[in-house]
């Protein structure tokens, strides 16, 4: 069946999408708290249970972690939504692909990055030992430098200075095989399909590295964009719609009948099924008033800075304490609350004041053809 070109994505603004990784930004924090029971690289004392309203934020505490393969996913469908077509066709080179990227993310590593290893310092001199984080040598250093802090297992052994990285570091490399892909092969949803079928065998085969994990997502996401941008353009939308929205609500319903979710490699086999669907659902248009808009949109945007600054907080909190000799008051809900809202509140300033500016004065540079070693 013939379908219709969608519109380019500028009428779509994917609110649902930024919703979700916020949601994801927020999770990856709950399971990062317990950062303030190491004492150096080991937890001291530590009880799940005893972390602030577990009650009600337990499911966070537990599989907040399940945030960085959900981000990555989303990652995917982005990825495809924008730039499918503009780089299999040619109108996004390589140059102007590794700026975009470049001035989203590089810019903010490098500052959070020198910032820890200050940090760090000023922490080993006073216990001899790192914090959370021990791989804070020169090697490290150089890796994280070049985003390459997790391509290879045996020299990164043990995550190092800012370790939320480790999953950008990952992701880089799939954003390799994204552009050339698209440019070599084209953006046939056969492709994603067969690279999902790869990951699969990997993953039976048990070879065990979270690149696999990323590419899985990462093309799942993007099989997810394809099929929306298709069916969208369909008279079968709407039922397309409603069958996606049944998968929401009655896969979670069935793995918890079933106990299915009680198997090792439930995680895996659920959220590969379960997330590009939500994304389906999530990315489809809906109408917000202007308000509610700039809201999500600005959790949204605060994701990749509270994910890369949580932690030199975090840092910065526990060398106080350390120094003055008091005891971190982590359990107390004040002291909770207060983490939270420096963190997001830092998360928008670094956004507003230095994520954007530095963005735009790289690709501003680009355009005018003066970058170094253009």
């Amino acid at each position: 069946m013939s379908t219709i070109a969608l519109p380019e994505n500028r009428t779509n603004k994917l609110l649902g999408l930024e919703a979700i990784r916020f949601c994801c930004a927020l999770a990856v924090l709950f399971w990062h708290y317990q950062h303030f029971w190491f004492v150096g690289g080991e937890p001291v004392g530590f009880d799940i249970e005893r972390q602030p309203l577990y009650f009600a934020f337990s499911p966070l505490y537990k599989y907040g972690y399940f945030g960085v393969t959900i981000f990555w996913c989303i990652s995917g469908f982005i990825f495809f939504w924008k730039y499918k077509r503009v780089i299999a066709d040619g109108t996004v080179g390589y140059a102007k692909f590794l700026v975009l990227r470049f001035s989203r993310l590089y810019p903010l590593h490098l500052a959070t990055l020198l910032l820890v290893a200050v940090l760090q310092i000023a922490y080993y001199a006073h216990t001899r030992q790192y914090f959370v984080f021990q791989k804070n040598d020169l090697l490290h250093f150089v890796l994280q430098l070049f985003f390459a802090s997790n391509w290879a297992s045996a020299t990164s052994q043990g995550d190092s200075f800012n370790g939320p990285i480790w999953s950008i570091s990952v992701e880089v490399l799939i954003y390799v095989a994204f552009f050339l892909l698209l440019r070599k092969a084209g953006g046939s949803a056969y492709i994603n399909a067969a690279i999902l079928l790869l990951c699969f065998l990997a993953k039976l085969a048990r070879i065990q590295t979270p690149i696999v994990d990323c590419l899985a997502f990462f093309y799942a996401g993007g099989l997810s964009a394809i099929a929306l941008r298709h069916f969208e353009a369909t008279g079968h939308r709407r039922i397309l719609r409603v069958i996606a929205l049944f998968i929401v609500f009655a896969e979670p319903a069935v793995s918890g009948l079933t106990r299915i979710h009680e198997s090792p490699h439930f995680p895996f086999l659920f959220l590969i099924t379960y997330i590009p669907v939500l994304l389906y659902v999530c990315a489809i248009t809906v109408a917000v008033g202007p308000l509610v808009q700039r809201l999500v949109e600005a959790a949204g945007n605060m994701t990749y800075s509270s994910y890369l600054v949580h932690f030199p907080i975090q840092l910065a909190i526990v060398l106080y304490f350390s120094y003055t000799g008091e005891a971190i008051p982590y359990e107390q809900l004040r002291f909770f609350g207060g983490f939270f809202l420096v963190t997001l509140l830092a998360s928008y300033f670094v956004f507003r004041f230095f994520e954007m500016p530095a963005q735009g004065y790289i690709r501003t540079r680009y355009k005018e053809g003066r970058l170094p070693g253009r």
